[in-house]
């Protein structure tokens, strides 16, 4: 498996990627995947990882930077634009097809946590992605992890980016892992363990977001577009422990064509981050899905 740094433009700005490309004998283009990060998360982490991982499974697979964060262009720094978001997942589309070693009939997405939203809307409306694959999708700043957070919680952020309140950005993670417990329990734990800790920590992870985030994820709705997907297939991989997994439930229900939820057993949502207990059987099904889906027919 070879590890290469690329970049491309998404509206214009430079997007920086590693495309991951199998080292074994191919009779012709191969099949490919745009692997999509989590929320602050970077190519480094966990998109990297499971980029990697289907590589060497035989799929060329492209996990790159979203617009404003980490390597990638864009200003201000540490910008989640979801519109954007969904438009570099195209780009990334767009790039692939003029690589000699893809089959540009044969791309799928795979969206990690917040990509996993990011990934649906751009398969919906980009009718060149073949198959999505999305590990759970996240509404997480407007109703909460667990979708039972008080209305009062998002205002207060919609007040705070209104009055540009200091530091002048939004952080994303308390200083200690007690901290943490206290404002997302069990959930904000394992947050902060992976991107706070040598586990997973990454210099140019996001640790805060510009105040414009908070208004342009108030307007944003990604499951709009998962009736659009059929008959293209999705399969959502959900940690049964997983706090988040109730977001993936509702994408499921919206889904109008070949649709499937895979439970990892035991696993947490950021288990499937980087654990290779539970990775593998993740892996072991995408590769699966992606073999069916992805066919020259």
């Amino acid at each position: 498996m070879a590890q290469t740094t690329v970049s491309f433009d998404s509206a214009g700005i430079p997007l920086a990627g590693h495309l991951y490309t199998p080292d074994t004998p191919a009779s012709g283009p191969r099949p490919a995947l745009v692997v999509g990060h989590p929320g602050t998360s970077v190519k480094e982490q966990t998109s990297g990882k499971y980029a990697q991982l289907m590589a060497e499974r035989g799929f060329v697979a492209l996990a790159f930077d979203a617009t404003y964060q980490g390597e990638s262009g864009g200003l201000p720094r540490g910008l989640e634009d979801p519109a954007q978001r969904v438009e570099d997942f195209k780009a990334a589309v767009s790039y692939l097809t003029t690589l000699d070693e893809v089959d540009a009939d044969r791309i799928g997405l795979l969206g990690i946590c917040a990509s996993g939203s990011y990934s649906l809307a751009a398969t919906g409306g980009d009718h060149r992605v073949k198959a999505v694959s999305t590990a759970e999708p996240a509404r997480q700043f407007r109703l909460g992890a667990d979708g039972t957070q008080d209305p009062a919680v998002f205002q207060a952020l919609l007040h705070a980016a209104a009055r540009g309140e200091d530091p002048g950005t939004m952080t994303m993670f308390p200083e200690t892992a007690e901290q943490a417990r206290a404002l997302g329990g069990r959930h904000g734990v394992e947050g902060f363990e992976y991107y706070c800790t040598p586990r997973g920590r990454h210099d140019r992870s996001a640790k805060t977001l510009a105040w414009e985030s908070i208004d342009r994820m108030a307007f944003h709705d990604a499951f709009f577009a998962v009736p659009l997907i059929g008959p293209r297939p999705i399969l959502q991989i959900i940690g049964e422990r997983a706090v988040t997994a109730w977001m993936a439930v509702e994408a499921h229900q919206r889904a109008t064509g070949p649709k499937e939820i895979h439970w990892i057993k035991s696993a947490s949502h950021v288990d499937l981050y980087d654990k290779k207990k539970y990775i593998d059987p993740a892996i072991d099904k995408l590769t699966g899905f992606y073999t069916t889906h992805l066919t020259t027919d």
